[in-house]
């Protein structure tokens, strides 16, 4: 005899005892699995969403309702992303689009559902292009936004370039490089910006393919250029490639400052390269386990242990990369805070239920496990969808050991600056 699921015998328990049964609620989650962008960071991402919805259901899941989710991999590929997006949508018709890692997967998705009038929420992927000046209305991202990234490295080398780099402003070399999807675009662009805006002198700037198998080109002009700073934007595997041809090439700096994605995923990066990438900076929201749990708000500090946990059982990793938190930081924002008050206040869990809940979310600074708190700009407004109090940290690694350097009000050590002499990138 085959046993009843969970679902069905919850709902023959309802129908004996006379009470209506509880519809489950379907989740699309959709990250990159396989492929170049799964070591970039997604396939974190997605252990981190997973432990937030095993969380949930453990503790009798959203108001009575079980969370089902229905993992998808997009593969590292665009178009792979949109069937699977649509795939769920439309067949297995879950209630809500959820994940993403890759801004070029969320930019053309985010407006696919959004012109269906079904339900997204965004985890990961940080570009503002994908919300900027769209208008959407069934599209939210509690997460940090590419501008944001661009502006802080430029703000923290003017924060330091005289007691650091014995330098006036103006005297700041930089060079922005970048792979040419559009998170890497709008971190650039935002980059050029902010630092021409603060005095530097912006030496070279170019973008390339992330797919790209040379960025030999690209060392020789930054050679020739001779930055103080480099600004780079990419994913794991272009990443590594500018590593190791800068090294073969004899190509140095004083600081070369990453933002997000590959650069968040150092364990990787200390495979290859030990001891070279000691230093790197990366912009990004702070790991949660790199906060002290005791400033933020009641519960959090446990939440954030628990995610710590079930990562290192599951994986056996030492080290719990910066895209676990933002997997299942903003997850939790979504079963937590958006998804009861949409039932008890909205009557349920379609999509305008879950806009209206959405919009209506107003957690402090302090009241999640990255530190941010999440407000959401509202409709005709340019970033509509975006969290209006989200903000990225700058970190940097020593000795395989995450330090965060800026802002001054979540700082946990001062930044190494320029390289120490004897590093292989120091000049």
């Amino acid at each position: 005899m085959k046993l009843p699921t969970i679902a069905v015998a919850s709902a023959l328990a309802a129908m004996l005892s006379g009470a209506p049964a509880m519809a489950d609620i379907k989740v699309g989650v959709v990250y990159d699995l396989t492929g170049a962008l799964a070591g970039g960071g997604s396939k974190a991402g997605q252990i981190g969403n997973k432990i937030a919805i095993d969380m949930i259901n453990e503790r009798g899941g959203v108001e009575g309702h079980k969370i089902i989710p229905f993992y998808a991999d997009a593969q590292s590929k665009t178009d792979v992303a949109i069937n699977e997006a649509e795939r769920l949508l439309n067949d297995t018709k879950v209630d809500v689009m959820m994940g993403f890692f890759s801004s070029a997967q969320c930019v053309p998705i985010s407006a696919k559902v959004d012109a269906a009038k079904r339900f997204m929420w965004l985890n990961i992927c940080v570009a503002t292009a994908v919300m900027k000046d769209k208008n959407l209305q069934y599209v939210f991202r509690p997460q940090v936004h590419s501008d944001q990234y661009g502006e802080a490295s430029c703000n923290f080398l003017a924060e330091n370039a005289k007691a650091k780099f014995a330098k006036d402003v103006k005297d700041i070399k930089v060079a922005v490089i970048h792979e040419d999807g559009p998170y890497g675009a709008g971190i650039a662009a935002l980059n050029e910006q902010k630092c021409k805006s603060l005095g530097m002198q912006i030496v070279h700037k170019e973008g390339y393919a992330a797919t790209s198998g040379d960025l030999s080109a690209l060392v020789t002009k930054l050679r020739r250029a001779r930055p103080d700073v480099i600004l780079h934007t990419g994913y794991n595997p272009d990443i590594t490639l500018f590593l190791r041809q800068s090294k073969e090439a004899g190509l140095k700096w004083d600081a070369l400052i990453g933002h997000g994605a590959g650069y968040a995923q150092i364990d990787k990066l200390y495979e290859t390269f030990k001891g070279e990438v000691d230093y790197l900076y990366n912009v990004d929201p702070v790991a949660a386990q790199l906060l002290d749990g005791k400033s933020l708000a009641p519960g959090i500090g446990d939440l954030t242990a628990e995610m710590v946990k079930r990562y290192k059982t599951e994986t056996g990793a030492s080290e719990v990369p910066t895209h676990v938190s933002s997997g299942f930081n903003q997850a939790w924002i979504f079963f937590a805070d958006v998804l009861p008050r949409a039932i008890k206040k909205h009557g349920g869990f379609d999509p305008e239920a879950l806009r209206k809940a959405a919009l209506e979310t107003d957690i402090p600074v302090g009241g999640t496990i990255q530190g941010y708190g999440v407000k959401f700009y509202g409709p005709g407004t340019p970033l509509s969808g975006q969290s209006e109090r989200s903000m990225p940290a700058v970190m940097q690694y020593v000795k395989g050991e995450t330090k965060v350097v800026s802002p001054a009000a979540i700082k946990t050590a001062d930044p190494v600056l320029p390289l120490p002499k004897g590093h292989a990138f120091a000049r």
